[in-house]
């Protein structure tokens, strides 16, 4: 019998007072998979993360995670859950009076009661794993971008969690530290056994690691389906996306009245 997928999202809207933001996505991350979300800027992407680690709640619909029902659980069961989640934020986040070290060492401090013996060397294997070992003392200031994105990877996988959210970890990265960071991605999920969700704009890099892609617009999912499937989709949308077309369902022009018409509505100005 398949076991229960780790994250379930059904018919889930969200709106912003009057403003829609999802409506009705229906979502399924398998357990030990990598999956993409992705989709044009104010498409829902920021938001259907902050659904699944219960920072906002839904309009409507379910979202469940492990077998529990995020919106339903109080503080202690959110914060236990959480504890099982790794977060990658856009840019690293890193906090920048601690040192590499203490970067990633904050949430072993924070949520296990270990010995700074056993911190130290869950923080080196940490480390090591993204190839930083040896920048243990620096401090973000003096890490390039590649490096600090693999110092907040190493932070977000500290306390081996079953589930990484990465929201937007190819941002600003040159095409070296791009590829090392994805393929990071890829090799420490299955190391873990994790499950991944990539919120993203970098189609290319990111199809070369995922099992599965949802592209979101305007609050609803378009399409979705393997890499695949999204590269070789006809779909107007998915096309215009995937291959960076400059017009298309999403148009260059913002709508407007004809030129001519607006001139003659506008009052004249001085000048």
């Amino acid at each position: 019998m398949p076991s229960e997928p780790l994250i379930q999202l059904k018919d889930v809207s969200f709106s912003y007072g009057p403003r829609p933001i999802l409506q009705g996505i229906n979502m399924t991350i398998p357990r030990g998979k990598v999956v993409a979300i992705m989709g044009i800027s104010g498409g829902g992407k920021t938001t259907t993360l902050r659904l699944i680690g219960g920072q906002l709640r839904p309009t409507r619909g379910e979202v469940r995670v492990a077998g529990h029902s995020v919106p339903d659980l109080d503080a202690p069961g959110l914060y236990a859950l959480r504890r099982r989640m790794g977060m990658l934020f856009q840019f690293g986040a890193l906090f920048t009076d601690m040192s590499v070290f203490d970067n990633v060492a904050f949430p072993l401090r924070e949520h296990a009661d270990l010995s700074e013996t056993l911190v130290r060397d869950l923080v080196t294997m940490k480390l090591n794993a993204v190839g930083l070992r040896g920048a243990h003392a620096m401090m973000p200031s003096e890490l390039s971008g590649g490096m600090a994105r693999r110092v907040a990877l190493a932070r977000a996988i500290a306390l081996d969690p079953m589930l990484v959210m990465y929201d937007e970890p190819f941002a600003g990265l040159d095409p070296i530290a791009l590829s090392v960071v994805g393929r990071l991605i890829r090799t420490l999920n299955d190391a873990l056994g994790a499950s991944s969700i990539i919120v993203t704009h970098d189609v290319h890099e990111s199809l070369k690691i995922v099992d599965y892609v949802y592209i979101v617009a305007e609050g609803r999912i378009v399409a979705e389906g393997t890499a695949e499937d999204i590269r070789g989709s006809a779909a107007p949308y998915v096309h215009q996306f995937v291959w960076g077309e400059r017009d298309g369902p999403v148009p260059f022009q913002y709508p407007s009245a004809p030129y001519r018409e607006q001139i003659l509505r506008e009052p004249s100005r001085a000048h």
